[in-house]
């Protein structure tokens, strides 16, 4: 056991880890059949003219918001929304009527089994729906997606 422990301190350390000279990191260079020269790795993000020789490869303004939009998107929402099918009440009018009935009791947040989270979820999910799906339409037209 203990030739063993000798044998292990004495052999040489780690490049890099045990020693004080630290190499600088070499370039790698790929080889393939289909490429008939070596080819340096390079990160395209920092190749000059790549993307126009910015450093990102998206529109400055990729979400191309208008509020035409948001308030059409609104609109088409509590609309549909506000229609009485839920034993006679809308689901705008139960989610606003649960958000009264648990700020009654303000302090105390709502139990996990209250309908208030329902009424949230659903309706939210619903405006998200309709505000991508507008977002969706509007630019398609204006920008005559749909028309190719």
């Amino acid at each position: 056991m203990a030739a063993a422990a000798a044998a292990f301190a004495s052999s040489s350390p780690v490049v890099g880890l045990g020693s004080s000279s630290l190499s600088s990191p070499k370039r790698t260079a790929l080889r393939s059949s289909f490429v008939k020269s070596p080819v340096a790795a390079r990160n395209p993000l920092r190749v000059a003219g790549a993307c126009g020789g910015k450093v990102t490869c998206f529109e400055r303004d990729w979400l191309r918001t208008d509020l035409n939009v948001i308030g059409f998107g609104l609109i088409g929402w509590l609309a549909p929304s506000s229609i009485p099918a839920i034993n006679g009440k809308s689901l705008t009018g139960l989610f606003f009527e649960s958000i009264g009935t648990e700020l009654a009791h303000f302090p105390a947040p709502p139990p996990l089994a209250s309908q208030f989270w329902l009424w949230l979820v659903t309706w939210h999910f619903g405006l998200f729906l309709c505000l991508t799906f507008g977002q969706i339409g509007f630019k398609g037209r204006s920008e005559d997606y749909f028309s190719k």
